[in-house]
């Protein structure tokens, strides 16, 4: 086969094996919401995983290194062939890579009983897999512009598998190196992908509202120097999280990219909810970053955790929606617009951002808040896979055999 759709023609599995978005974004949907209806229990003692993280940890890795890593496989199986020209993963060898995403959970809420070294190596191996396969395609397509993704993925592994070496010598690996090196990873992702894919989505839709200001175009020199800063005030912050100069590196790093963000034209876009969220899940970023350097020159204002939020919640999680929603949509041959269910589960995603924010703001009320937060979340990712799971698990009408 010589095409993409002649080669989803010829397979004659399951449909949500003809494309890396289908398996990875429905799971990733399903598994945000369920790790959310475990965690609010296990927050008030209600309920106990036989895994050996302490609650907060598999919390806090099983967003980051579960969830997020299987949206990250589903973006990257989906756009890497329009990057490189080559054909995307489709049938068993994606159901494998699916498959290994499900063990890696499973190993970790049953790390109690498990040996540590063999819990990495289970959680782990969906990611290199991954990212033998991307950058074999990489490679293969002389795309050289996008080894940078797969450096952050890089990034990314590395981040887990420090954590997992943490959470095994009984540190609280929630607030340790790993989760800073992979949060890191994941803020770089979406500072550079987001800074190509808002602008452009931005502009194409714009321009089929007519006349008017544009985004300013993608990785200008601006761009550069708001990148160079914000991967200075990372790496910094990985290192030193609570040191004054990692306070005023992230508040120039969030000054920039809300300056970035502002050269969008994201003010036009208030008609079509599922291009504005772009802008609002990027504009999560600096916003977290100002609060974390606010935290680290002025601590006990939100508290990291808090503040942290923002970025974990606020910018990963809504991004990803946005993306979820957006290319389900795409890639299925339904119309770019955002219905109301659509909207609704972004309204959710928000509310359970701001009310995580508040829990740190509000201490005394933090109880009542992270119920809020927590319902919210479930509700948006449930929605996501109630609203968009039809569309994964089949195909188009005339793409049936």
């Amino acid at each position: 086969m010589t095409t993409s759709a002649g080669q989803m023609r010829a397979w004659r599995g399951p449909a949500i094996l003809t494309f890396g978005f289908r398996p990875f974004f429905l799971g990733a949907g399903v598994w945000a919401a369920l790790a959310m209806a475990l965690w609010v229990p296990m927050l008030s003692g209600r309920l106990t995983l036989p895994t050996a993280f302490d609650p907060v940890s598999w919390h806090a890795h099983e967003f980051l290194f579960g969830y997020l890593a299987a949206v990250i496989a589903g973006f990257l199986l989906t756009a890497v062939p329009n990057w490189t020209g080559r054909l995307p993963i489709v049938g068993w060898p994606l159901g494998a890579l699916f498959a290994l995403w499900l063990i890696g959970r499973a190993a970790v809420a049953a790390s109690l009983h498990l040996p540590p070294l063999g819990v990495a190596l289970a959680d782990l191996a969906m990611p290199v897999a991954l990212a033998a396969v991307i950058g074999r395609e990489i490679v293969a397509g002389r795309n050289w512009r996008n080894l940078v993704v797969l450096a952050m993925l890089g990034v990314l592994i590395l981040g887990n598998a420090l954590f997992h070496l943490e959470a095994a010598r009984g540190d609280y690996a929630a607030q340790g190196y790993g989760l800073r090196v992979g949060l890191g990873a994941v803020v770089m992702m979406i500072a550079v992908i987001g800074g190509r894919i808002v602008p452009s989505f931005t502009r194409n839709w714009l321009i089929r509202q007519g006349k008017g200001r544009l985004p300013v175009p993608p990785m200008q020199g601006f761009d550069k120097v708001a990148l160079l800063a914000l991967l200075l005030a990372l790496l910094i912050w990985v290192v030193l999280p609570d040191h004054p100069l990692t306070g005023a590196l992230l508040l120039l790093a969030g000054a920039l990219h809300l300056v970035r963000l502002a050269r969008w034209a994201g003010d036009r876009t208030l008609a079509e909810p599922l291009v504005a969220v772009l802008h609002l899940g990027y504009a999560f970023l600096p916003l977290g970053a100002l609060a974390l350097g606010t935290e680290s020159l002025a601590p006990g204002i939100f508290g990291m955790a808090a503040a942290q939020h923002l970025w974990m919640g606020g910018a990963a999680g809504l991004m990803t929606l946005a993306v979820m929603t957006r290319a389900t949509l795409g890639h299925t041959g339904q119309t770019l617009t955002a219905g109301p269910g659509t909207v609704g589960i972004y309204a959710a995603l928000v509310v359970a951002v701001l009310a995580r924010l508040a829990a740190g703001l509000w201490p005394t009320e933090a109880s009542v808040l992270h119920m809020v937060a927590g319902a919210a979340w479930f509700i948006a990712f449930a929605g996501y896979a109630l609203i968009y799971g039809r569309l994964l698990l089949r195909l188009p009408a005339a793409k049936r055999i």
